[in-house]
Order: C-alpha cells, then structure tokens, then sequence
C-alpha cells in the first residue's frame, strides 16, 4: 500500500486543529488597546501550538516522503499520533487563559510528551516495516534529538509543579529544536 491516502488524510487532519486553534482565538469585547493586550497570553500560545503543529506536519511529510510503503500497523500508529495531535486545541485554549497555573501548564506538558511518544512509535513501527538498507533507519541512528525531547518535556511536567512557567521555558527549548527540520531525509528522497 502506499503512502498517498495516509498522507492526504493527515494533512486534513492537522489543517482542522489549525483551524479549531484559529477558531478558539476570540477579539476582545471592549477596543481598547488593554483590552488587546488581555488576550496577549492567549495568542502567544495559539503561536506556540501553531508553530508545534506545524514542526510535526512538516516532520510528517518528511518521514512520508521518504516512507515507500504502509501496512495496518503504520496507520494505527499515525491515528495514534493524530489523536495526541487533536488534543492540542484544547490545551492551547487552556494554558492561554490559565498559563500561571499546575494544571492547565502540566496537561500542556502530558500531550506534547505523547506526541513526541507517538510520533516516536510511528517512526519506529515505519522502520520496522522496512528492511535494513531503508535509508531512515540510518537517518535516524539513534534519534538523540527525539529522546532529548522526550526528556525536555518530562522536565517541563515535573517543574509545572514548583514553577509552572518553567515548564514553558522547557516546552519553548524543545520547540526552538525542532524548528528547523532535519535536513538528512531531505538529502535521501
């Protein structure tokens, strides 16, 4: 099977969260400049999901570009990622109006955490699927960049508890490590 039906039915995907993020962004009632700048911790985290979704439609399409085949195992794995990527809405929404608080901050944490684990389990069972001259498996190595993610995101959960606007520093670390792709696939397509 190929990759053309999975690819198309991702990007449908990440372009309806896009736009359930976009939607979730409401205008200040009053036209005041304060009233402007009220909604200012709402949009910042529109543009850090935004720029998240984005790391991973752009990561996406690099692992199916390079991806010659699919079996059953690799769409569940990809409607594993998409359900983790769905989630991102809602925390969005979230930690925008209560970003100074353990909940919303943490909960923020646990579903970029399960991405990165998602996309993780995609990227292996992909591997897998293949043989051993596949050219992502040597691509990958040992996905040091992914695992420092992980890490990065487990210490942004743990430090919400004391200072939850640590953990943002450690979500924005992991964000600003992924913005720009990894060129190695791009060399083997």
């Amino acid at each position: 099977m190929t990759t053309n039906r999975l690819e198309a039915f991702s990007d449908g995907v990440l372009a309806i969260i896009i736009t359930i993020m976009v939607l979730e962004l409401k205008a200040p009632v009053d036209t005041d400049l304060n009233s402007l700048l009220a909604k200012t911790p709402v949009f910042i985290s529109y543009i850090f999901s935004f720029i998240y979704v984005g790391i991973y439609w752009n990561n996406h399409h690099h692992l199916f570009q390079i991806t010659e085949k699919v079996n059953g195992k690799i769409l569940w794995a990809n409607l594993h990622l998409l359900f983790w990527l769905s989630l991102i809405p809602f925390t969005t929404a979230w930690i925008g109006e209560n970003y100074t608080n353990l909940l919303p901050v943490m909960a923020y944490g646990v579903v970029l955490l399960f991405c990165a684990i998602a996309y993780y389990i995609l990227q292996a069972i992909i591997i897998k699927f293949h043989d051993d001259q596949f050219a992502l498996r040597q691509v990958i190595g040992s996905d040091r960049k992914g695992k420092i993610s992980m890490a990065l995101y487990l210490l942004g959960i743990a430090s919400a508890f004391i200072f939850p606007w640590v953990a943002l520093i450690f979500y924005g670390i992991v964000a600003i490590m992924w913005l720009v792709p990894d060129r190695r696939i791009e060399t083997k397509v």
